[in-house]
């Protein structure tokens, strides 16, 4: 088993929305970039939603999901895994980031979307419990996850129900409203 570690988060003074994962696959940490596995569909949804060119250099995409308002960060700060699979992660083993210091100074996210169950469940496990009441007012959604691994619906069923986080960012009529 390899201890692993993820990166810092992606965000601006202005991101309005956090997309979280759990923990960087294998391809990512090589390359040191979120969602660098090719058949990771986090790109191909983003350019889909945003029109944000999935063929761009990373460091490009990275300032255009920025721009968007957009915030990407893992759950886990460090873990024990092998391989990629969420599933490998040793359950003792998991150390969370720290969100409180995180929305601290990201005041403007209002909304967090898990990219796939197991980043959730961590969060609600490791984070929740204890965050400040203050944060309470944040809204939470679960999407499906991008990874390949996750198969049994298909990228354009996926795209589908990623398309909350664009009305969550643009769309916004009342109160009411998601985000």
């Amino acid at each position: 088993m390899n201890e692993i570690y993820g990166f810092p988060p992606v965000a601006t003074r202005e991101s309005r929305i956090l997309i979280l994962g759990s923990m960087p696959g294998i391809r990512s940490l090589e390359e040191n970039q979120y969602y660098a596995h090719k058949q990771n569909s986090f790109w191909i949804i983003i350019e889909a939603l945003f029109g944000i060119n999935s063929a761009l250099e990373y460091e490009q995409r990275i300032r255009l999901v920025s721009e968007h308002g957009i915030a990407v960060w893992d759950v886990l700060k460090e873990c024990i895994r092998e391989g990629s699979l969420d599933s490998s992660i040793e359950a003792g083993s998991v150390h969370a980031n720290d969100f409180e210091l995180f929305l601290q100074q990201h005041k403007k996210i209002k909304c967090i979307f898990f990219n796939g169950a197991r980043a959730e469940q961590e969060y609600k496990k490791h984070v929740l419990p204890i965050l400040p009441e203050r944060f309470n007012a944040i809204n939470y959604y679960r999407l499906p996850s991008t990874s390949p691994a996750h198969a049994s619906i298909t990228r354009q069923e996926k795209i589908e129900q990623w398309k909350i986080i664009k009305q969550c960012l643009y769309h916004k009529q009342s109160e009411s409203d998601v985000c």
